[in-house]
């Protein structure tokens, strides 16, 4: 899914680039986004008993990394939200990192080129 360019291969054309490889990883990372909040939607309703609205603005504010609005009154609302946390963290890191990869890679890859023309290593 993610095939960058070798080495030894040209870089892709700036809209080959926006349109295949950073449509692709902002296409991924709505993904993995609207399913974690899918998960974190589904929690507040059964583990609290919130309304779809509730639970919505809940699992939101803590994939972004706010923290949560409504106070929790049960033991599984809580231990959900804290869990829920902790994986909204390494989805937030990992999302970040899923949508520099494109831009690293072609960063990384124009040094390598200049490198190679400029009769370095």
């Amino acid at each position: 899914m993610f095939r960058y360019e070798h080495r030894s291969e040209p870089l892709l054309p700036w809209r080959l680039f926006l349109l295949r490889r950073v449509g692709k990883t902002l296409a991924a990372a709505a993904a993995v986004i609207a399913v974690s909040l899918l998960i974190g939607m589904l929690g507040y309703r059964l583990t609290e008993g919130m309304g779809w609205l509730d639970a919505f603005l809940n699992a939101s504010m803590i994939l972004g990394g706010m923290g949560p609005v409504d106070t929790l009154h049960t033991d599984a609302g809580k231990l959900f939200a804290g869990f829920y946390a902790l994986y909204s963290g390494l989805v937030l890191v990992g999302t970040a990192g899923l949508l520099l990869a494109p831009f690293m890679h072609r960063l990384m890859h124009r040094f390598h080129l200049e490198n190679r023309h400029t009769g370095g290593d």
